[in-house]
């Protein structure tokens, strides 16, 4: 069979984008960025670009996208790769490929925009579920994508520590999956799976009243990383949207 001499490797760019999510104000927030270069000039994205050259690392890439736009360290994050985009008509500047990464972050304050950022802000993932929520190229279904895999990572993994702060009360790990899933939870039957799971959580030996009420026993994370068995959740009909689970 004759070799096609007219055949040339296309020229494709490959970007990252990150889907750094926390629980913020009672709410499953999602950081973006509001554009301030075309295409979609003064919309909001997720953070993130293309790789600098041929020889950047993808992951080397996402940290340093992280830390350009955002002000964040991915030391301080967990960060895991999501998924690839290629559609050929997302980008209207060409063909663009991208790696997205989700982080799972506690409670920050704002971040500071840089590159082609104009701002940056946390926003409720409830407010991007409908299809006219104003975000860039197809960072709206990037963003369901999102929500749907730390929603599932909560049931078999112990990744909700991820959203708290270093040291917590059950009471503020249950507030986690209640924000992230989007209901209630009853809080005797939660307590009985949490404490029942091996090295999930480690006891700090200290309590605190700053929830209210009684004091309560303060926790870290253990070294477990899977949940055995699982906490199960109601599945929601739409993964970018979080019903409130407040009364």
């Amino acid at each position: 069979m004759p070799q096609d001499t007219t055949w040339q490797i296309p020229k494709v760019a490959v970007a990252v984008d990150l889907a750094i999510l926390t629980v913020r104000e009672d709410q499953l927030n999602i950081l973006l960025i509001e554009r301030a270069d075309d295409p979609y000039r003064g919309q909001l994205a997720l953070p993130g670009g293309f790789i600098a050259s041929e020889n950047e690392d993808i992951d080397t890439a996402a940290a340093r996208e992280l830390a350009e736009e955002t002000g964040l360290a991915s030391g301080r994050l967990h960060l895991e790769q999501l998924r690839t985009y290629g559609s050929p008509d997302r980008d209207p500047r060409g063909r663009v490929v991208t790696v997205c990464y989700l982080a799972l972050v506690p409670d920050l304050p704002i971040p500071t925009a840089g590159g082609d950022a104009r701002a940056a802000r946390w926003e409720p993932v409830r407010n991007l579920a409908g299809a006219g929520a104003p975000v860039a190229f197809d960072h709206r279904a990037i963003i369901a994508d999102a929500v749907e895999r730390a929603r599932g990572k909560l049931e078999y993994t112990t990744l909700a520590t991820a959203f708290c702060a270093a040291e917590f009360t059950i009471t503020e790990l249950r507030r986690v999956y209640e924000i992230v899933w989007g209901y209630r939870l009853d809080h005797r039957n939660f307590n009985r799976k949490i404490t029942g799971v091996a090295g999930f959580l480690e006891p700090t030996g200290e309590r605190t009243v700053r929830n209210g009420g009684r004091p309560a026993a303060l926790y870290r994370r253990g070294p477990a990383t899977v949940l055995h068995p699982s906490i199960l959740r109601v599945h929601t009909p739409n993964s970018a949207e979080s019903e409130n689970p407040n009364p």
